[in-house]
């Protein structure tokens, strides 16, 4: 892919915290820190027009807890048609991973994700989507 130079005025303030953004997540320079910006922000973009994403919806929850799992079961049944895997890990003696690998229409995969996340048990979970 061919690049293109372009130059960009920025306030004081929004230099120095592209800056800081920069140093935090160690790109090696502001093009690098921009291209991802502009990047981040499209496919939040495809989110809001429920364009067909991939993502993953991680779970960490306690298998101790009654009815936790036969509820995450019975919900990812209902939205089969959107899981492509889901990979199940014992963290400890207590605890799980469940990393659901997903691709759909990125409404209704936010739609699983909230759903899964606010069954009663679980401690942690997130959704991660990318446009594809």
């Amino acid at each position: 892919m061919q690049v293109q130079r372009f130059g960009v005025s920025l306030e004081k303030e929004v230099l120095d915290s592209l800056d800081r953004f920069v140093e935090q997540k160690k790109f090696p320079n502001r093009s690098q820190a921009i291209r991802y910006l502009i990047r981040k922000n499209i496919k939040e973009e495809s989110w809001k027009e429920n364009k067909i994403v991939a993502g993953a919806i991680v779970l960490v929850y306690d298998h101790h807890k009654r009815e936790l799992q036969k509820h995450s079961t019975e919900l990812q049944h209902d939205y089969h048609d959107l899981i492509l895997s889901v990979q199940h890990v014992h963290l400890d003696h207590d605890n799980c991973l469940e990393t659901i690998s997903v691709k759909g229409k990125a409404h209704d995969l936010m739609d699983l994700a909230n759903r899964l996340i606010s069954i009663k048990g679980i401690k942690h979970g997130d959704l991660v989507m990318s446009g594809m």
